[in-house]
Formats: C-alpha cells, structure tokens, sequence
C-alpha cells in the first residue's frame, strides 16, 4: 500500500487559487458593460497577483522536496540476536539497531560478519541465512558502502533474499573487512546523504567492537 506525500495538497493551493482568481477576473471583464479607469487598475492589479500565484505554485512543484512513496514491507516484525556473543556486544548491536530503525528510513537491518548473521531486526523475510553474492562481495573485498536507491532497477537485488521481497532501497555498509550491515527501506530514494554519514559512522563504531569481541577468527 502506498502512502501519499502529506503535502501535495498544500503545493496545489497557489496553483488553485491562481486559476479561480483569473477565471473570476475575465467573467468579470466579460459581464462588465463600461469599464471605468479604476476597474481597469485594479483588473491589472488582479492579474498580476494571478499570475504570481501561479508562478508560486510551478516554483513550489519543481523546488519543494517530496516525501517518496512508502510501503508496507512483507515480513514479520521481529529480532533475533545471536545468544553467543558477549553481553557488551549483544547490547551495543541492539543499541545501534534501535536507533537505525527509529531515526532512519531504515525497516529492516542484518549484520552479517565473519560468515555469521548475528543480528536481524525490523521486519525480516522468511529466509535468515545469507549467501554473499556479487554485490556483497564487492562491499567486503572494497570495504566501501553501496546503496541501492532503487531496487526495481537493480537486477542484482534477487541476492537480497534475506530481506523482505518488496524492500524498496537497500544500503550495504562495511563492518572493515569481515562484515557488512545491511540495512532495508520502505521507500526509494528515501536515505539522504545524512543519514548515509550518520550511517556510516555508526557502522565503524560496531566494526571495532566486533573487531575486539571475537578476535580469535580474524585472517
């Protein structure tokens, strides 16, 4: 189900009001039989105000950002988080989980590292194993993030199978060299560069507490 952009409504008013003030300006013309020097002041008065309406309301179309359309993800609300990690550990993942998922356009979020999934939380597809594909590889073997702004466009999304079937962006952000955390949106082009930076961040901060929970299985 697609949720429509709350302030669409309110970029049509200028457009509106525009277009039914100089409907009203030329029946006035028109129904008018002696047009005296004061009307026609203040019908080139009208028709000015008319015409910056208007312009308003193009200028509020093209400039004004729009909120891209979100959905409801399949899946079931959930979170599951591997029991054999340190308490510190488990604690920091299911910190900076919860904050990805409440100040982020960010559904549904999985770490994967060292060729375990230890965490899935939001909502989660059927499927909780992960096979690395070519996309994934590409982020662990170049320890650089890739996004995925728009999923229907990305032949290469069918690797994502973990996530819910219809995720409409997906960001794969390095953990270093031995994870990734993945991270799912209900809407295309939905992460801006902040939160990509913010993203980021919170990503090399797990990357050393991992990197110093499970030392043993370091290359």
């Amino acid at each position: 189900m697609m949720k429509q952009d709350p302030n669409r409504i309110l970029r049509l008013v200028p457009l509106g009001a525009g277009g039914v003030a100089g409907t009203l300006l030329m029946l006035n013309r028109v129904l008018t039989p002696e047009l005296t020097d004061s009307q026609a002041r203040s019908d080139a008065v009208g028709v000015i105000l008319t015409a910056v309406l208007v312009l308003t309301g193009l200028l509020w179309q093209q400039v004004q950002p729009r909120q891209p359309d979100s959905i409801i993800l399949e899946g079931e609300q959930g979170f599951d988080l591997s029991p054999n990690l340190p308490d510190s550990l488990q604690t920091e993942l299911a910190w900076a989980s919860h904050l990805l998922l409440t100040n982020t356009v960010t559904r549904s979020i999985l770490i994967y590292y060292q060729g375990q999934v230890l965490l899935r939380r939001g909502i989660l597809a059927p499927k909780a194993e992960v096979t690395p594909g070519a996309i994934l590889d590409r982020v662990l073997t170049k320890q650089k993030a890739i996004y995925l702004v728009d999923t229907k466009v990305y032949p290469g999304r069918i690797e994502f199978d973990y996530l819910p079937a219809n995720t409409q962006g997906i960001i794969c952000q390095p953990l270093g060299s031995q994870g990734v955390m993945i991270l799912g949106a209900n809407a295309p082009r939905s992460y801006t560069k902040q939160d990509e930076a913010w993203i980021e961040g919170i990503a090399d901060k797990l990357a050393n507490s991992l990197d110093l929970a499970l030392p043993m299985d370091k290359k």
